[in-house]
């Protein structure tokens, strides 16, 4: 989930702060904030995260495509095709898991900023724009439907398994489609979390709830 927009930096050390007054520093923060969560818990984001995990799911069932023709192959020259799927599969399927990794690590480094900033001062009034509780509540809720259904693909298929109606090779590929499914929803649904104990801890002052401590 890279994204071209580079981050803000941290807030400056006390000692070499420059803001002339109150007034001016809460400004700043309002609109790096403003920023930060838009980075963080923004539509666009969740879209970025399903389209690579989407990416990540083509690549792989081009492999899964491959196991099926090695469990169909005759002969040596059977397996090529096999082979040249599995490449192509790979080839999709790793850069995607790479850049879901690198949005990760973004966005851990975009929440330590909200922390960060978040700090400096409180405004009430100002920040009520920044909590977002429909956004908050849209990753919830889509991140935990994929989530479910990946968890159910991943039980699921190994069942029919034991009972005799899949192929190893298939078995194999609709649970990584699965386990895809459950990690992009699962990553969905710490994101929520985090960016509402984030709200309640750093905007309201209050402690979060032992259920939503997640995030750093």
């Amino acid at each position: 989930m890279p994204s071209r927009s580079p981050l803000p930096p941290p807030p400056p050390p006390v000692e070499i702060r420059t803001w002339p007054d109150r007034d001016a520093l809460l400004r700043d923060r309002a609109v790096i904030l403003g920023e930060l969560v838009k980075m963080f818990i923004g539509p666009g984001r969740l879209g970025l995260l399903w389209m690579w995990a989407g990416i990540a799911a083509l690549g792989w069932s081009m492999a899964g495509a491959a196991f099926l023709m090695f469990e169909d192959a005759y002969d040596p020259l059977g397996v090529i095709p096999g082979v040249v799927c599995l490449a192509v599969g790979a080839a999709v399927l790793i850069p995607a898991a790479a850049l879901i990794a690198v949005g990760v690590a973004r966005d851990l480094r975009v929440h330590r900023l909200l922390v960060a900033w978040g700090g400096l001062d409180r405004d009430p009034e100002g920040d009520m724009a920044l909590r977002r509780p429909r956004a908050s509540l849209v990753w919830l809720l889509m991140s935990f439907v994929l989530c479910a259904a990946g968890l159910f693909g991943c039980l699921a298929v190994p069942a029919t398994a034991r009972a005799g109606e899949e192929t190893y090779g298939l078995v194999a590929w609709l649970m990584g489609l699965g386990f895809l499914a459950w990690l992009t929803g699962l990553t969905g649904i710490v994101k929520a979390f985090a960016h509402r104990r984030w709200v309640l801890r750093v905007l309201a002052g209050v402690e979060a709830d032992p259920l939503i401590r997640v995030g750093g």
